[in-house]
């Protein structure tokens, strides 16, 4: 059987968690179901980290970046779908990125409200030049794959032919069920976990009252996995990110977190973090916000927590009992294995994009 071609155009390397999650994780299996993937990154790896340590990108590599993206939408008629990642060719008008994008159809991949970085802009300029631009690229899509709903009504509104909801999930086989499930209790003190980037790590500074209080209660440690933060009264441990130890470093701790503002924007947010610590056997405790409230079954595998009183009572809640750990993480674990792996998404996702080969429509 011919080999499907698919152009995919990912915003960064697998430096970067949505692109990694989103894209890079399913390629073995889109290998094995016959598509043959091509990967161009708008942003790479030493752009990604160039980001990461200054702040920015360079105006140098801006430049770079964005001709390397033009020469890849130049060869897309070499490919019978183009999967792009949120959008090909930030600010600039929707009218030239959709003539470059013709000749192939094309798929279009949402984990957070990009739309709103354009209608929600400060700048009313830049509303009003760029505030349907996603809807107009969403509009013209043969598919528009969303991490959920809040997205999916947002594509469909749009006027998106096919929306289809796939959740940003974990590939099993990089998280063993935990050897005795909640994990590493000889430790001498428990830890809460948290894992993002250093661009996401200021959600974090949404519990420091809430810790610093329960710090008051439980000794604990907070470990922080990909970015830096100190905070006053609590015993805070930081850890770089690698793809190679998170699971393991989540694993060996006890209760992980998610806090979030409530905007449009985080209303978009897929829960990516509460899945990992699932994952792990970990129970939860998160902001209920967005998909957090699909992913959290309330005193079951973790807890909502509203407001910092909330953040204290479910933390001490686990932090002093062993056994609720244990049960909850169980319970979390148990549906990432039903719903939120590669394992159960992997065929979900082939299947809809062989069915944009397969349309009989001229692009």
């Amino acid at each position: 059987m011919k080999s499907i071609r698919v152009l995919a155009l990912t915003r960064y390397g697998s430096l970067g968690a949505s692109s990694r999650m989103r894209t890079f994780q399913y390629l073995p299996m889109l290998a094995d179901a016959g598509f043959d993937v091509t990967t161009r990154a708008l942003f790479d790896d030493a752009a990604l980290s160039t980001r990461y340590k200054n702040g920015r990108y360079g105006l140098g590599t801006v430049l770079k970046r964005y001709c390397l993206r033009l020469s890849a939408l130049w060869s897309r008629r070499h490919f019978d779908l183009v999967w792009i990642e949120k959008e090909t060719l930030p600010w600039w008008p929707l009218w030239l990125e959709k003539l470059l994008l013709k000749g192939a159809p094309y798929v279009l991949d949402y984990d957070d409200a990009l739309f709103h970085k354009y209608d929600q802009h400060r700048l009313a300029i830049v509303r009003r030049l760029f505030g349907k631009r996603i809807d107009g690229l969403m509009a013209d899509a043969a598919l528009v794959v969303c991490g959920n709903d809040y997205l999916a009504k947002r594509a469909r509104a749009a006027g998106a032919l096919d929306v289809q909801v796939i959740p940003t999930v974990i590939d099993l086989k990089r998280y063993p069920f935990p050897d005795s499930a909640n994990q590493n209790f000889n430790k001498d003190l428990p830890v809460v976990v948290w894992i993002g980037s250093p661009s996401t790590v200021p959600y974090l500074q949404l519990l420091q009252a809430p810790l610093q209080e329960l710090a008051r209660r439980v000794p604990f440690v907070l470990r922080i996995i990909g970015g830096q933060l100190a905070m006053d009264g609590v015993q805070v441990e930081c850890l770089n990110w690698s793809e190679d130890t998170e699971a393991e470093n989540l694993a060996s701790a006890d209760v992980g977190v998610m806090p979030l503002l409530d905007t449009p924007w985080e209303q978009g947010k897929c829960a990516y973090k509460l899945i990992q610590y699932m994952a792990c056997g970990l129970p939860v405790v998160a902001s209920p916000v967005g998909a957090n409230c699909s992913v959290v079954h309330e005193g079951l595998n973790g807890y909502l927590a509203a407001d910092p009183s909330a953040w204290v009572e479910h933390l001490e809640r686990l932090l002093t009992s062993t056994d609720r750990r244990k049960a909850m993480g169980n319970k979390g674990r148990q549906l990432v294995e039903q719903s939120y792996c590669i394992q159960v998404t992997g065929n979900r996702l082939a299947g809809f994009l062989r069915g944009c080969t397969n349309q009989n429509k001229s692009w």
